[in-house]
């Protein structure tokens, strides 16, 4: 089979493996499409999340979709050639956290494309069963890719208790943040402001229902918001871009007794905060890690509005053309927003 390897910085090379046929309780996939997502960017330019550093190579990859190929023993059920979505997640289900209902902080989680476990960017991989789950048919192969990220923003948007009607900003027009602002719209959010550098990314925004778009290299997106809401702020502040004082804007924008999420993942471990407008305004910050439990709801949200969703998807490219890929959104050229990766 054909993989896709991160062998240095910057750099996929693609060659032969073998493939192994799946064990018990596993079934065989062959990937069709991945997503790449902003994890996968910080691994290919950064090479490493936080402490997690990469040792290469290193096969990226974790919003898959696929054919099932085949079962090992005691796998029953399976139609060879069935449509399939692939959850990234291996957990023990034995530890504190999977005993609580808290999967996504598995003390032994094993998250495929994660170091040291291999991603999706093959054409084959073996998976237990209950991590294949059945893509509706109203989906097509590219736009179900996209219900691994759409879960982590309904964990997020679920966490915080976000309620109908209430007033939020969106930090960044990336991927989740324009995951978020949909979700946010078709779950009957009030106004919705969406904080973003890149022209094209505003346009989108706005397409997926921004009832307004800031420039922050234009303007002051703090002032300005807090002038249009009388001072007062929104209800929840998300920062889905995490960059250059966005957590900082973020929870400046939040009003009194409000929450401010953060979805986005930094390239610095280390950010400055107030903490005098934490203290005098008593905020709530919820970290996202991952989602737990949302992927059902985001399959449903994904098959009530999939030409919404198809919105998102701006570039479709082959495996061979990973590193022209990733060099498009690492430099925001070509109006790239979210890539689909055809295995």
């Amino acid at each position: 089979m054909i993989v896709a390897e991160l062998f240095e910085p910057r750099r996929f090379r693609l060659f032969e493996s073998e493939r192994v046929p799946p064990g018990p309780g596993e079934i065989q996939v062959r990937v069709r499409h991945v997503g790449i997502c902003g994890s996968d960017l910080h691994y290919y330019a950064e090479g490493s999340i936080g402490d997690v550093v990469i040792r290469y190579p290193v096969v990226l990859g974790h919003e898959p979709t696929g054919e099932i190929t085949g079962g090992g023993t005691g796998v029953t059920g399976i139609t060879t050639g069935a449509r399939v979505l692939l959850e990234p997640a291996l957990f023990c289900y034995h530890c504190e956290q999977c005993h609580s209902g808290r999967h996504n902080l598995c003390d032994n989680i094993r998250f495929l494309s994660s170091p040291p476990e291999p991603g999706f960017f093959r054409e084959y991989v073996n998976l237990p069963a209950h991590n294949v789950l059945p893509m509706p048919d109203s989906l097509d192969s590219e736009t179900a890719t996209l219900f691994e990220p759409l879960a982590v923003v309904l964990h997020s948007l679920q966490f915080a208790h976000i309620q109908l009607g209430e007033t939020l900003a969106v930090f960044g027009a990336g991927p989740i943040g324009l995951l978020t602002l949909a979700a946010l719209r078709m779950t009957g959010a009030g106004r919705i402001w969406v904080i973003e550098p890149r022209a094209e990314r505003r346009e989108l925004a706005m397409q997926l229902g921004a009832s307004a778009v800031i420039d922050p290299a234009g303007t002051d997106a703090v002032r300005d918001i807090l002038r249009e809401t009388g001072k007062r702020g929104v209800d929840c502040a998300i920062d889905c871009a995490t960059k250059a004082g966005t957590i900082q804007a973020a929870c400046a924008v939040t009003r009194s007794a409000g929450r401010t999420i953060v979805t986005g993942i930094p390239s610095e471990p280390q950010t400055e905060v107030n903490f005098h407008v934490l203290r005098r305004k008593e905020l709530t910050i919820y970290n996202i890690r991952r989602s737990n439990h949302e992927t059902p709801a985001a399959i449903a949200m994904l098959e009530a509005n999939p030409k919404l969703f198809r919105t998102l998807i701006t570039h479709r490219m082959d495996l061979a053309q990973a590193n022209a890929a990733f060099d498009m959104l690492e430099t925001g050229s070509g109006g790239a927003a979210k890539i689909v990766i055809s295995i």
